[in-house]
């Protein structure tokens, strides 16, 4: 029997392979897994911690609003949202990533559905309540991280929360994938109507990097 072959491998050599789709390998990656090619440690089934601990998460109760999670994977984050009462969206560039999510999480709440951060649909736009991305920024090659950053930010609704979680850079950190962010790039969230709120630098790991930015941002 043929080992599954390494994320970290399969990831740098998805990631770097093509510039002109620089997220078009997450369908590639997620496909290679579901067939149980590759290793899996993104498969959880709890709230990331950076998330969990997050000082600006409600008590469990109705109508909290809507939330929408970035990059959802498995939907642990959406899963613990939408239990504290939000009405949740969680996308994912990857088919085969929703797919397993709904999967893993029959009869829930949340709205799982295939979207692009770079080609969002018009009527997300300024529509959610809170806003969670964690490690899909920085999962993506850095010629494109403007336009992934406007695209999270495109999605908080007025007076609506974004919290963005990433790796730390190290200096002189530009191998990928991930390309962890600077203090610059994680600061950047908070334009076009968005102000900072708090940014906490968090022991961790984003698959690289110095630990982990927890940054906090709302509309006006």
């Amino acid at each position: 029997m043929t080992e599954p072959r390494s994320w970290q491998s399969e990831t740098a050599r998805l990631g770097n392979a093509e510039p002109s789709d620089p997220t078009g390998w997450f369908e590639r990656l997620w496909a290679s897994a579901a067939d149980g090619d590759v290793t899996t440690p993104w498969d959880r089934d709890d709230p990331h911690p950076a998330l969990a601990t997050w000082p600006g998460l409600p008590e469990p109760g109705e109508g909290r609003g809507s939330a929408v999670v970035v990059g959802c994977g498995l939907g642990a984050d959406a899963e613990l949202l939408a239990g504290l009462g939000y009405e949740a969206t969680a996308f994912d560039i990857s088919p085969t990533a929703v797919a397993a999510a709904r999967e893993r999480h029959p009869g829930s709440a949340v709205t799982y559905t295939v979207g692009d951060l770079l080609d969002l649909p018009a009527d997300w736009v300024a529509s959610f309540d809170l806003v969670v991305e964690i490690f899909t920024v920085q999962a993506v090659n850095r010629s494109v991280r403007g336009q992934l950053t406007a695209g999270v930010r495109s999605l908080v609704a007025p007076g609506g929360t974004l919290l963005a979680v990433q790796a730390i850079a190290l200096p002189g950190d530009d191998d990928g994938p991930p390309w962890p962010l600077t203090r610059d790039e994680i600061e950047a969230f908070g334009r076009r109507g968005l102000s900072a709120v708090r940014i906490e630098e968090l022991a961790g790991s984003g698959g690289g990097g110095n630990g982990l930015w927890r940054a906090e941002f709302r509309r006006g």
